[in-house]
């Protein structure tokens, strides 16, 4: 199974946290793959990368997405033929006003999110907002946006959320 890993606003395909999740999940044997969007801050831009790049996609996969890639992740989701096998988000970015896209209504279940009490990027009320209405497990730590005091409690929920793949 293959694990795509998108990016924030102004992070990078090959930013600490995203490395580290990676590590983790070549190690339980997941192919992985981080998407290059720094050329371009548009959501609306980056979604249609991901979605054209799942387009082709035969075999199962995971969308791991942080900040602005969690929202283009949750975008893809609602459009691709062949749905993700999961979704686990980092402080995604919803509901934010100049995001074109501002209801989410997936189409699988199996959903996990992350986000930290003192994130004051992206307020954590959105993640409880996006997943009280679609009854999806939420995870808040004492983190900010980054989650780089929480990394281990990341990689700890992230292994726990890959257990239900193996």
């Amino acid at each position: 199974m293959k694990i795509y890993f998108s990016h924030g606003k102004k992070g990078t395909p090959y930013g600490n946290k995203i490395l580290k999740m990676s590590e983790l999940a070549k190690s339980k044997g997941f192919e992985t793959m981080s998407i290059d969007y720094t050329d371009t801050f548009d959501p609306d831009v980056r979604a249609q990368r991901l979605i054209a790049i799942l387009n082709k996609e035969t075999d199962e996969y995971i969308l791991v997405g942080s900040s602005m890639g969690g929202y283009i992740s949750l975008v893809a989701e609602e459009i691709v033929a062949n749905k993700p096998s999961g979704i686990f988000l980092l402080a995604p970015a919803l509901y934010l006003e100049s995001y074109k896209k501002q209801e989410f209504t997936p189409h699988i279940k199996m959903i996990e999110v992350l986000h930290g009490w003192n994130d004051t990027i992206v307020p954590f009320r959105n993640s409880l907002r996006f997943c009280e209405k679609n009854e999806i497990p939420l995870h808040l730590l004492a983190a900010d946006h980054r989650f780089s005091e929480s990394l281990n409690d990341v990689l700890t929920l992230f292994n726990d959320f890959l257990l239900k793949f193996e």
